[in-house]
């Protein structure tokens, strides 16, 4: 086998003497992945779409909305330090059975406890759900569908996203009919159809943890105790994935306000919002056509996505009038392009299931702590300058930064430094 063969399928497959999942088990965890990943993202979105009602409804101030939006970080980091531990102890399978449970109480919680305190409990909740639920994702693909990595994960995200923006282009509309109450907890019912999924699946495949011990090689429990807190690589994933999450959630807070200060209307900034999220089935499906049909290498794929960051960024700061759709979506594509990209990177570079856990975790934490800063930099920054121009420019560094960091943390080696 070539060089380039070698490399391509290490990029999207887990090595070769890993045995074919049966077709059953794959369309049951398949099944039970994208239920579960269609309220991943919905909830936090859809309090962005319907926020002024939910504002008048409850008599809540700016601050408080402003809270509602960056708990969800704090938790998504919270739940990514703590679920490998649990995820390891009570099984994976067992762990999300509890974490959907949770979801979906923090959703109908937020619906029906019509306060400040029940809303608030209601988005700790769920957030710290998701938090637990996008950690876990990575090792429960990697043990129940090894030899399809890339095709799980881009499923996965795809449903996230495309859920993501079905609803928060709906719930508006539905408040309007049935009450902001229903057009927020209605979503709900896709978490009951998950919990029953993995239900399913744990009764029909047994939970990771009750599963007979392999006995390791000493080459590969040597691999196995690799710390990821020690390792480069962990380090260099996790950054690569804060910058990138630091750019999507300050461009997903504030893009609407930085093209009206370019000249459009609120109209036109309002659409360019929804390009930028829409972008992402795009993207998704572009780069699983790249690294499965064309056999594309990862490090191409994410120094590209990083490129178009730049280049979206540039246009945006730099030529507003020129073409603004076009700078919109390319920074879409890029960032949906990233996010993708790391949980594959998450299962491809480890050894374990419970390897991946590890490394998703380490790396979401800090990926989680660093976009909690996005935000609320930004912010500061513009009140500081009256203008967007700073804030951009500072993002505009990072980004081109992260050119150089995608390179190394997309590189052809496992977590222990080895070839893989």
């Amino acid at each position: 086998m070539s060089n380039s063969a070698s490399t391509s399928a290490a990029d999207s497959q887990t090595p070769a003497t890993v045995a074919k999942t049966p077709r059953a088990v794959f369309w049951l965890v398949v099944i039970a992945i994208l239920l579960m990943a269609s309220n991943m993202r919905s909830p936090i979105v859809a309090l962005g779409s319907i926020a002024p009602v939910v504002q008048d409804a409850l008599g809540l101030s700016a601050a408080h909305i402003g809270w509602l939006g960056a708990i969800p970080m704090l938790m998504f980091a919270l739940g990514a330090l703590v679920s490998p531990a649990i995820g390891k102890r009570y099984g994976l399978e067992n762990t999300l059975i509890a974490v959907v449970i949770v979801l979906t109480a923090g959703i109908i919680m937020r619906s029906t406890w019509t306060t400040w305190n029940g809303f608030l409990i209601g988005t700790i909740l769920l957030s710290l759900a998701i938090g637990f639920a996008n950690t876990l994702v990575a090792p429960v693909i990697k043990q129940h569908t090894p030899g399809n990595i890339a095709l799980v994960t881009s499923m996965f995200s795809l449903t996230m996203s495309v859920m993501a923006g079905i609803v928060s282009g709906l719930v508006y509309p539905l408040s309007e009919q049935v009450g902001w109450q229903w057009a927020l907890g209605g979503w709900a019912s896709l978490s009951i159809a998950a919990l029953v999924a993995w239900i399913i699946l744990r009764l029909k495949l047994g939970s990771s943890n009750k599963m007979p011990l392999v006995t390791l090689t000493e080459n590969e429990a040597a691999q196995e105790a690799t710390s990821v807190w020690k390792s480069a690589l962990a380090w260099q994933l996790a950054i690569f994935m804060g910058l990138q999450s630091l750019l999507f959630y300050t461009i997903a807070a504030f893009l609407p306000s930085i093209w009206i200060s370019k000249g459009l209307s609120e109209v036109e900034a309002g659409s360019m919002a929804s390009i930028f999220q829409f972008m992402a089935p795009i993207a998704i499906i572009g780069m699983t056509w790249l690294i499965r049909k064309r056999g594309v290498r990862l490090q191409t794929v994410a120094i590209g996505a990083t490129v178009l960051n730049v280049i979206g960024l540039i246009g945006i700061s730099y030529l507003p009038s020129l073409m603004p759709v076009v700078w919109t979506a390319v920074m879409g594509l890029g960032c949906a392009a990233i996010f993708t990209l790391c949980i594959m990177l998450f299962s491809l570079r480890t050894y374990t299931p419970n390897q991946a856990s590890k490394l998703s975790g380490m790396a979401q934490t800090i990926a989680y702590l660093v976009a909690f800063a996005g935000p609320f930099g930004a912010g500061w920054l513009y009140e500081l300058s009256g203008n967007w121009n700073g804030p951009l420019l500072f993002i505009l560094i990072l980004t081109i930064i992260n050119v150089i960091i995608a390179w190394l943390a997309s590189r052809p080696i496992m977590i222990d430094g080895k070839p893989a």
